[in-house]
């Protein structure tokens, strides 16, 4: 128990601790600017706007001390771990958010929905999304040109290793990503696994790809990307 010696005088109490169990403190990064280009990372890096949670995050996963970096949001301290798999804990079946965006070029939100039903613009809600009879490849195409909509997925989290440090958030666009969740059913499966049991286990990891095209332009070249996977592991 800490010694309380310290009175009713306001300008003498001990400087609060500041808690942000429920609050998000960080978002991982799978990426960084380099030389004014993005430049993927196969470790993960971690932003955060506290230096406690910062040095906390170093202790944990390792890598380059806690540095600051040009941010334009409040997480203005950036960590490059060593880690590329991380353990988290999900608590809601809302942890796991997905949708089908489409940007204009100055930024604005034209449409959104599930991949095959619309949920915005309002007086669009509910139609039939018009890119919904194309092949994976033809869509990914398609929002490559910038006239199709892309994957925005966000993930919502505590780390295994310290629950109570607060809540990180990890946005991408990664297709990768959205193929491998819709192919094994991860969004279904953490709904079984909250309703079940309350919170789910999973891995957060940074996996390096690398394959020999058989076709298009890069035939008989070797391509390699990181991308990544979340692997749910069962009831936390």
């Amino acid at each position: 128990m800490g010694l309380n010696i310290f009175g009713n005088d306001p300008a003498t109490q001990p400087r609060p601790r500041n808690s942000f169990k429920d609050d998000i403190v960080g978002r991982f990064r799978s990426g960084h600017q380099l030389n004014g280009r993005p430049a993927a990372l196969k470790e993960w890096r971690i932003t955060t706007g506290d230096p406690e949670v910062a040095d906390e995050i170093h202790a944990l996963f390792g890598g380059d001390a806690p540095q600051t970096w040009e941010a334009k949001g409040e997480d203005n301290i950036e960590v490059f771990t060593a880690s590329n798999k991380i353990g988290i804990i999900l608590e809601s079946a809302n942890a796991l958010r997905q949708k089908m965006v489409l940007w204009s070029r100055a930024g604005k939100l034209i449409q959104s929905g599930d991949g095959q039903t619309i949920d915005y613009p309002e007086d669009r809600k509910g139609e039939p999304d018009p890119d919904a009879h194309l092949s994976f490849q033809e869509r990914k195409a398609k929002a490559r040109d910038g006239f199709g909509a892309e994957p925005q997925i966000e993930v919502y989290f505590r780390l295994a290793e310290n629950p109570d440090l607060g809540i990180f958030k990890f946005q991408t666009g990664s297709w990768s990503m959205a193929s491998d969740l819709a192919y094994n059913g991860v969004e279904d499966e953490l709904a079984d696994l909250i309703a079940d049991h309350g919170k789910a286990k999973a891995i957060l990891e940074l996996e390096e790809v690398s394959f020999v095209a058989k076709n298009g332009p890069r035939a008989g070249q070797t391509v390699s990307y990181t991308k990544p996977v979340l692997t749910l592991k069962g009831a936390a």
